[in-house]
């Protein structure tokens, strides 16, 4: 069992916390709730009404006025700042948009976090990298993305790292989790194109490091309650390209294996370009916090995929089924604990 050191410092409060229609604002904002009852605010577009409840605001980024009312209405101490379009090839097409997203409502969040003298922790990507070095991208190598996405987080990093020297940016991976309409991140997306017995097609030479959003929401409490400052990678430990990460959630979820197909990132067409191996290497993070952050996804080796057909692959004493990819995919095991 692998066992995860301390428990996290409580983040300065009241907590705002941004895009949580998102995977990764979607489990902060319910992790959050729960540790801190009546203490936490969550935003989401105003055109966006698939989540609601206590604790859940309309209110656009991109708004000044109405995120400054909010601030004064609320005192926010925190933000954990998850918002952002991810929409790679909505990015492309649309790069006004992307930049309206992804930068202006950055910059607006942090005139007001600034001046309320509030605690900032940014989530960015490891897509601000193109893959060209091959893999292992520490803090101080160079960004060159690939796509309108990646430029437009470059910026935002940029807003933040110039407004307030001691907001923390987290360079994360994809987040492993459910998403709030069953269809966004990783899994979901994945999944939903099984269930309906739909061809997926993923890149075999498009390598990330991907995180469960359980181990996420805990880094993201201790540096929210720390002082750590400027960049820090929040990859995990193993690495996995798109069509791995396809084969783990086939064989795991019982699907049928003729569904998944991995092609080069050469046959993909030109919109979106893809980026190649973007894995991170996240020393500088676990150094910092003085514990390994990250469990590995997924969580047991005997799971991780050792060639083309190995989704094809049932053995007869390995649980197969949608709960199943569920209980262990979609979240960090109950025999894995944090101590």
């Amino acid at each position: 069992m692998l066992r995860f050191a301390t428990l996290a410092p409580q983040p300065p409060l009241p907590l705002l916390i941004t895009g949580i229609t998102g995977v990764t604002g979607y489990h902060a904002l319910r992790y959050f709730q729960a540790r801190y009852p009546g203490q936490v605010i969550g935003i989401r577009q105003e055109d966006d009404p698939r989540l609601s409840g206590p604790g859940v605001v309309a209110c656009n980024a991109e708004d000044r006025e109405a995120l400054a009312k909010l601030f004064d209405r609320h005192g926010f101490a925190s933000v954990l700042d998850c918002a952002g379009n991810c929409a790679l090839k909505a990015c492309e097409l649309d790069p006004a948009l992307a930049r309206r997203l992804n930068v202006e409502g950055v910059e607006n969040l942090l005139a007001q976090s600034v001046r309320m003298g509030a605690r900032m922790v940014h989530l960015s990507c490891d897509l601000v990298f193109s893959g060209r070095k091959g893999e292992d991208y520490v803090e101080t190598d160079p960004t060159d993305p690939v796509t309108v996405y990646g430029k437009t987080m470059v910026a935002g990093e940029r807003a933040v790292l110039e407004a307030d020297p001691k907001a923390c940016i987290l360079r994360i991976s994809l987040p492993m989790g459910r998403s709030l309409n069953g269809h966004a991140g990783a899994i979901d997306w994945i999944a939903s194109r099984f269930k309906k017995s739909r061809p997926a097609t993923l890149y075999t030479d498009e390598i990330r490091t991907p995180t469960y959003a359980d181990c996420l929401n805990r880094v993201c409490e201790a540096v929210l309650g720390g002082h750590l400052a400027g960049i820090y990678h929040a990859g995990g430990p193993r690495r996995l390209s798109l069509f791995q990460i396809a084969q783990v959630i086939n064989r795991l979820g019982g699907y049928d294996p003729e569904c998944l197909f991995g092609i080069p990132r050469t046959h993909a067409g030109p919109i979106p370009p893809r980026a190649g191996n973007v894995c991170m290497n996240s020393d500088k993070l676990r150094h910092a916090l003085g514990y390994p952050p990250f469990a590995p996804w997924p969580v047991e080796e005997r799971w991780v995929p050792t060639h083309r057909k190995w989704h094809y692959e049932r053995p007869a004493n390995e649980p197969r089924s949608p709960e199943f990819l569920d209980q262990v995919l979609a979240r960090l095991p109950r025999n894995m604990s944090y101590a």
